[in-house]
């Protein structure tokens, strides 16, 4: 079947290449028809032997062939007829679609050629085949003179040249025209408007002068602001040195006069210079944080560290603010968390501070709690700040993260402050890749939560020793405490432990359990009283071997000897989790009557005299141009038990130390201010080190003394050869640290 079909469509196609051939045959076959006809009718009306019945029967014969000759003819017509019929009616459809044809084609051509946009083709020659009225506008001339020629626009400025994906090439052209110079955006890719042709270059040119010259200001503008910003910066660091400076003398002085007899009246005025000028250096301290945030110089370091130690350390840090108001605070570490992470340190403890030192302020009974938990999401976590403070209204807590805002003009008044703490912390948190929220509502305390992406760090990335949990499973412990935030936390955290803990408020009750059970340990808070803390040591010696008293320092001094013997060890208030694990896992050895390593008890400055005076005299080299702060450097130095030398300029301080290092008596350290007459601090750093290079055998120990708090001013001091700085105003505690660390060769930052 297919083999005639194929044999059928061949002698179709050789009729239609071939037309003549069927035209042949079918004349042919027409004429002998009718002559075979003719000649058979006139042979057989010839012959003589005629049959009239045969010769009817011949002539019916040929009729009926006449009549199927007719039908056929008749029935191809109709067939004809009709597709004629078709034909025409695909005609007019055809008609119809030229027209539609026509129509859509006049219609681009007149938006093609109203275009705003330079519209131009070019053919691979580059000869222009087609151009639209704008670009005839632009280049002055009538579209009969362009198309044909290989015309191109005056350029004055050509632009980057960038290659989509598509193969189109995009860029930017400065023109020059008859309205001025102006930018045009090219976009040019190749179209081909039929198979058999080659492609033509298309290019589509937008009048982008007025965004040319918006970017051009935005970033003219954009450079201003930066300008504005190095100078705000510059600027607040010269103010923060300026105001620096003469704030070191003030609180300087004001803590030597406190450590002069004075009588009752003097003293009290020193102490309200000094907490005058401890709010003065805070309020400067947030205004240059706000200040770096703002200017986007805000870095964050990565480096491992023990994140349980830091935020119990916090806690240790705001708990005599928060038991001078009669408040507890306390701190609570999960477990399931890493004992080292990696992050900014500084960062997350000024956050910590911040809210905490925030909640002490505003909180009048109760406590404040620090909690830290896992997050939501690997490895991240979760920081809480609660307490039972005055909290914060609904319509206060959308703005309260704003800059210079508060909860409410009284809450400004009553306590005080810029309004930049929340708003700094709040920016902290999120460079960190977090968000702080809040809960809260008035009269019932606020909760300050945010969470962080805190990698676990490496066992070698961090020298901090490794806390293990002790094993608890099962054992009784009771706990003798006001329900209050502390007391959560110890039960929360012996729970953790797998402890059975059982927390009493009252006493009287706490001594009728002690007989039902075998106890492991009895915790007792020393809030009660003495009488309360003695019944309860008194009942308790038969039924546990391990217990245990919490105060606080200032409930320590107040403890008789005969209440302590009853107890076998104790804690300090805020408790560590290692301090509090090494006390249920001791052997209940008796109390000793000191205060603990990790008491939070206030330190006295006679001491750190003292023990400055016992340790290693230095030889101190001070480069300072401040009279007032070169008298109380020597000074703090002196009764530190050390032996100063005071310059007044670089040049001296260069001097000198060339001096004593020819002498063969060099200076232990060298503490130098930055800024200086003659000879700045970092040019005497970089002098002194190039000398240490080329002859002398030992390194001296060089500290800036700058009242610069700025990343950048930092750098510049390591940059140097300087071994660490010390930020004025200079604080003698860490004056004291920073020189103690010194034979150890370790890098000071104070």
């Amino acid at each position: 079947m297919l083999r005639a079909l194929r044999i059928r469509s061949r002698f179709r196609r050789f009729g239609r290449r071939h037309p003549w051939v069927g035209i042949t045959i079918r004349s042919v076959m027409i004429f002998s028809a009718t002559f075979g006809g003719a000649y058979g009718f006139i042979t057989g009306s010839r012959t003589e032997a005629y049959d009239p019945h045969a010769f009817a029967l011949g002539a019916s014969f040929l009729f009926a062939l006449a009549c199927v000759a007719l039908a056929t003819l008749s029935m191809r017509m109709r067939w004809l007829r009709k597709k004629m019929r078709k034909i025409e009616m695909h005609n007019e459809s055809l008609v119809d679609r030229n027209w539609e044809l026509k129509s859509a084609e006049e219609h681009a051509r007149s938006l093609f050629e109203s275009q705003s946009d330079l519209i131009v083709l070019r053919d691979g020659d580059g000869i222009i085949t087609s151009v639209n009225d704008a670009y005839c506008a632009l280049a002055r001339k009538p579209r009969e003179a362009l198309i044909g020629t290989r015309f191109t626009l005056p350029v004055l400025e050509q632009g980057a040249i960038a290659i989509e994906p598509n193969g189109t090439r995009v860029h930017d052209q400065k023109i020059d025209s008859a309205l001025g110079p102006r930018w045009i955006a090219w976009r040019e890719g190749l179209i081909r408007s039929d198979a058999h042709q080659p492609a033509d270059l298309q290019c589509v040119g937008r009048d982008v002068t007025d965004r040319a010259e918006t970017e051009r200001a935005l970033a003219e503008a954009r450079d201003l602001a930066n300008s504005a910003n190095r100078a705000k910066s510059k600027f607040l660091a010269m103010a923060s040195h300026e105001i620096r400076t003469p704030l070191n003398g003030i609180l300087g002085m004001s803590n030597l006069l406190l450590d002069t007899t004075l009588t009752a009246e003097q003293a009290t005025y020193a102490k309200a210079v000094k907490t005058s000028g401890d709010a003065l250096m805070a309020l400067i301290d947030e205004l240059l944080d706000f200040s770096k945030i703002e200017a986007g110089k805000i870095d964050l370091e990565q480096r491992p560290f023990a994140l349980a130690a830091m935020v119990e350390d916090i806690t240790e840090l705001l708990a005599p603010r928060a038991q001078a108001r009669k408040l507890e605070i306390a701190s609570y570490v999960d477990e399931r968390l890493p004992q080292n992470v990696i992050g900014d340190a500084a960062r997350l403890r000024q956050v910590l501070l911040n809210l905490a030192g925030n909640a002490i302020k505003f909180t009048q009974t109760g406590g404040v709690a620090l909690i830290v938990e896992p997050g939501i999401w690997p490895g991240e976590v979760s920081f809480l700040v609660r307490d039972t403070g005055i909290g914060i209204a609904p319509e206060a807590q959308q703005r309260i993260f704003r800059e210079f805002e508060q909860a409410s003009e009284g809450t400004a008044r009553n306590y005080g402050g810029t309004g930049l703490g929340l708003s700094i912390s709040e920016r902290i948190v999120r460079r960190m890749g977090g968000r702080i929220t809040l809960e809260s509502a008035e009269g019932e305390g606020a909760t300050f939560a945010f969470s962080i992406p805190l990698a676990a760090a490496d066992r070698g990335d961090s020298a901090a020793s490794t806390f293990i949990a002790p094993d608890l499973t099962d054992k009784s412990i009771m706990l003798v405490a006001p329900q209050s935030i502390e007391a959560s936390l110890i039960a929360r955290r012996l729970e953790r432990w797998g402890a059975q803990t059982c927390t009493v408020a009252d006493a009287s009750i706490a001594r009728a359990l002690l007989p039902e059970r075998s106890w492991y340990a009895v915790l007792v808070d020393c809030s009660g009283g003495d009488t309360q803390l003695r019944d309860l040591g008194e009942a308790a010696l038969r039924h546990t071997a391990h217990r245990i008293a919490m105060f606080t320092p200032a409930e320590r001094r107040d403890m008789t000897p005969a209440i302590t013997a009853l107890y076998t060890a104790y804690l300090v208030k805020p408790l560590r989790a290692a301090s509090l694990a090494a006390r249920l896992t001791s052997s209940g050895a008796a109390l000793v009557p000191d205060l603990p390593d990790d008491a939070a008890a206030p330190i006295d400055v006679s001491d750190i005299a003292t023990s400055g005076e016992t340790s290693r005299a230095l030889s101190i080299l001070v480069a300072e141009d401040n009279e007032i702060n070169a008298l109380l450097i020597r000074s703090l130095l002196t009764r530190l038990g050390h032996r100063p030398v005071i310059t007044t300029d670089g040049e001296q301080a260069l001097e000198s130390w060339l001096a004593a290092d020819s002498a063969g008596t060099p200076y232990d350290v060298v503490l130098m201010d930055i800024q200086m007459p003659k000879l700045d601090g970092i040019t005497a750093t970089r002098r002194i080190r190039a000398h240490e290079a080329g002859r002398s055998p030992r390194r001296t120990t060089i500290l800036a003394l700058t009242a610069n708090t700025l990343v950048d001013d930092r750098y510049a001091c390591f940059e140097s050869g300087m071994d660490g700085f010390l930020i004025k105003p200079l604080d003698r505690d860490k004056l004291a640290e920073a020189l103690a660390a010194i034979p150890a060769s370790q890098t000071v930052i104070a």
